[in-house]
């Protein structure tokens, strides 16, 4: 498979193609915390709407939309992560336009880094 302009594989995980391996391997982690009882409603490329489609001069503009990569709840808490190996100027908008829109809802963006995941 053709790695991405960032260097991710895609990546198959019991039928599941994930867009890197570290999606992937993050995937197989919050498998794992379900199993255990610690989050709940696990679901994969969850989708968003950012800013709804519009009319300009007559013109229709469609809706923004921002697929994540998981969804979970945690603590009866709504949970959003993005798996990322960068933060990238789009996200930072993505963020904040997501955050506007859905204020009861933590996004995080996280990586693998120093043999653990965290958030950046």
């Amino acid at each position: 498979m053709r790695a991405n302009k960032f260097g991710a594989q895609r990546t198959v995980l019991n039928g599941i193609t994930f867009d890197s391996k570290m999606e992937s391997q993050y995937y197989t982690q919050l498998k794992l915390m379900e199993r255990a009882g610690l989050i709940s409603d696990l679901e994969l490329q969850p989708e968003f709407e950012l800013l709804p489609a519009f009319k300009k001069m007559g013109r229709a503009i469609k809706a923004t939309k921002y697929r994540a990569d998981f969804k979970y709840k945690e603590h009866g808490k709504t949970i959003v992560v993005d798996v990322k190996g960068v933060k990238t100027k789009d996200f930072n908008i993505k963020r904040k336009l997501f955050d506007s829109k859905y204020p009861d809802i933590e996004l995080k963006l996280i990586t693998y880094k120093n043999g653990g995941w965290e958030e950046i």
